[in-house]
């Protein structure tokens, strides 16, 4: 019996610490790591999140970015670090995309991460340089197929939102289209604002500032109905390509191995910044759907979402360039 009392005395003394770790969390400055470039809906919106965790907590949230590879670059940071809470990453679509496309991953997405909560769902926007000759969806379906040479767009990286969204276009449109990634949406966004490529089909967020400036012309949504934030604007199957839908999402991960005390703390304080009214606000204002929910419920989306892009991938026939 005396040689299992260490044992028993070490098991109770983790039985009695693990509230007080959820009670302490955080006890240092949180790094949200962003696997985008900055400025775009990824970064704007870890922002935002990280901006109401430190109002909340008292701890500063730092984001830090760390671009490459549609977000692996970022994950695989995440993924090896060390899982006290510390040390957070926002996610967008690719996260689910990414182990669709490569045969070699350096994490699993399912059981390497925790996750948090998603934060919110966006819609996209088809948007051209103002030097396209095309003022609705349907014209510049014309356009592509009528040219000699592929209409050029960009997107967030292979396996982005901007890449499938456009992908699937292209393949029920029947086109031939040129794509040009960068590591970060809001790159490829420079880049259509200075009249280096065509096209993109990229989220609310980040294209309407431009769109009312006129630096761009928005010819539609992605979305199955339209949006209120722009309720003159068709949808790309209203307009074009009946049944054609795509959407953008992000949330917040953590390292496997979270204490569940901290994930549940977490998650709360997250859902609760998402639903605060000055966010939900700012969101829906650009056309946003706020979201917040728990980690059991983001965990089986981010299942669904897997599922979901294994059929539109094998569709458009995308795969890793």
């Amino acid at each position: 019996m005396k040689t299992f009392q260490p044992i028993v005395l070490m098991l109770l003394v983790l039985v009695a610490a693990a509230p007080l770790a959820a009670a302490d969390y955080p006890a240092r400055p949180i790094r949200i790591i962003v696997p985008f470039t900055p400025g775009g809906s990824t970064d704007i919106l870890a922002r935002m999140i990280g901006q109401r965790l430190t109002q909340a907590w008292g701890q500063q949230v730092v984001v830090d970015n760390r671009p490459g590879a549609n977000g692996v670059v970022g994950a695989e940071l995440t993924a090896k670090a060390n899982p006290d809470g510390h040390t957070l990453l926002f996610v967008a679509i690719g996260h689910a995309i990414n182990p669709l496309l490569q045969k070699k991953m350096p994490y699993d997405t399912e059981r390497d991460f925790a996750p948090v909560s998603l934060v919110a769902i966006l819609p996209l926007i088809l948007t051209v340089h103002p030097t396209v000759k095309a003022g609705s969806a349907q014209e510049l379906i014309a356009l592509a197929k009528s040219g000699a040479k592929p209409l050029n767009y960009a997107s967030g990286g292979i396996g982005s939102s901007q890449h499938l969204a456009t992908a699937l276009m292209g393949h029920m449109a029947g086109l031939k289209l040129n794509h040009v990634p960068y590591k970060g949406g809001n790159q490829g966004l420079v880049d259509l604002v200075a009249g280096h490529v065509n096209m993109m089909i990229t989220s609310t967020l980040t294209v309407i500032p431009h769109a009312k400036a006129g630096r761009l012309r928005a010819l539609a949504v992605t979305t199955s109905k339209r949006i209120a934030a722009l309720p003159d604007l068709p949808t790309i199957s209203e307009a074009a390509l009946r049944g054609y839908e795509s959407i953008a999402w992000y949330g917040m991960v953590a390292p496997a191995g979270l204490p569940s005390g901290v994930l549940a703390k977490l998650s709360a304080e997250t859902i609760k910044a998402t639903n605060s009214a000055d966010m939900r606000n700012a969101l829906v204002k650009q056309g946003a759907e706020p979201v917040g929910n728990t980690p059991r419920e983001f965990s089986a989306f981010i299942k669904s979402e897997m599922t979901k892009y294994a059929r539109v991938i094998k569709e458009t026939g995308v795969m890793a360039e």
